[in-house]
């Protein structure tokens, strides 16, 4: 779009009036500023387009299921709905979310059910969940089934690794009081990220809990046959939870909500894409990290989308939005955790008014 492009309709809608009548005078004050504006516009943009700065933080390290958020920097997406779009990898989803309550950041994607956590400590900190990405959670327990696991009641009598602040482990007492297991029965041995995933490879331990795409894909690629390998999904044994979620800084939301919006648009347009070829979606993520290879991302990206993204709610209802009644649930088992102190109800957590048209959205 070019400078002429915009003021065209200035210009259009003066020469109506002239012709149909109307006394000639000098623009007014209003359509002079208006003229300047968009040539200012036009001057600073180039393409006619202000473009809003958007600064995003990622939950982990760039893996294959980021595609769909990469994906929108190199074919021009976010440029095209008017964005500058800079996409930053994360260390957890408390360090992202984290990340926005300072300001430092405008949006990211992070576990919900580290929000509604967060959210109850930091009453203060409106964040909030805008787009659901994993409608079901990666959480997952990977253990090896050399050593008698094949289902959760198999892991009494077992050592099970986490680290203490694993996404996937905070899910464990849930996890085990749903599937009536004896926890006083499993040793669980509080190790660091970096270790995890070698220490179930040279069997120091019998099971670990971490994210199905990463843990699952990184013991197999330390040579653990796949025939020894037992992938305990949460969310198939009970788990009510929802995963990862686009949130948003509310002072970024409340200033330029028409960006947040845009930024949405985008990603369904990617998820799309994504779910159609993901051999072709992978290659950003390939263009960011040299230290991994194409099959390992693409294996990675794949579960992601079979397991967490492309659900037969998604399928039914679309990207992107809740099911209120279940993310009531989700955060009521939570508290089989922890008792809340104050409970935050699930429209305190995911904000839907940012959202594309549920037609826009739909599964194709």
């Amino acid at each position: 779009m070019g400078v002429l492009d915009l003021i065209w309709p200035v210009w259009t809608d003066a020469r109506s009036r002239r012709s149909a009548g109307a006394r000639m005078r000098p623009p007014s004050a209003h359509s002079a500023w208006t003229l300047l504006l968009l040539a200012a516009a036009f001057l600073v943009g180039g393409s006619g387009i202000v473009e809003v700065p958007v600064k995003f933080s990622l939950d982990f390290k760039v893996q294959g299921p980021a595609a769909p958020f990469l994906l929108g920097i190199d074919k021009g997406y976010y440029k095209a709905a008017g964005l500058d779009v800079v996409i930053d990898p994360g260390n957890n989803s408390l360090d992202t979310i984290g990340r926005l309550a300072t300001g430092n950041y405008d949006m990211g994607f992070a576990d919900i059910n580290t929000l509604i956590r967060f959210r109850e400590q930091h009453p203060d900190k409106p964040i909030k969940a805008v787009f659901m990405v994993y409608n079901r959670p990666p959480f997952a327990v990977i253990a090896r089934k050399s050593r008698g696991i094949f289902q959760p009641k198999d892991l009494e009598g077992k050592k099970l690794g986490a680290p203490p602040q694993d996404t996937a482990f905070s899910q464990w007492k849930i996890f085990a009081r749903i599937n009536n297991l004896d926890t006083s029965k499993v040793t669980i041995e509080n190790i660091g990220s970096p270790v995890r995933e070698p220490m179930l490879a040279s069997a120091q331990v019998d099971a670990i809990t971490g994210y199905s795409f990463t843990s699952y894909v990184d013991v197999k690629q330390r040579g653990v046959p796949v025939e020894d390998l037992a992938l305990l999904l949460m969310a198939d044994y009970g788990l009510n939870a929802y995963g990862s979620a686009v949130v948003v800084n509310p002072q970024f939301a409340a200033t330029h909500p028409e960006a947040v919006k845009a930024f949405l648009r985008v990603l369904v347009r990617s998820l799309k894409e994504t779910a159609h070829n993901p051999v072709g979606a992978i290659e950003p993520v390939l263009k960011r990290n040299t230290d991994t290879t194409k099959d390992v991302e693409l294996e990675r990206l794949r579960m992601a989308l079979r397991d967490n993204i492309l659900t037969p709610e998604v399928r039914a209802n679309g990207y992107g939005g809740v099911d209120t009644a279940r993310l009531e649930q989700a955060i009521e088992q939570l508290a089989l955790a922890n008792e809340f102190r104050t409970k935050p109800r699930a429209a305190e957590i995911f904000d839907d008014s940012f959202l594309p048209a549920a037609a826009e959205r739909k599964v194709n």
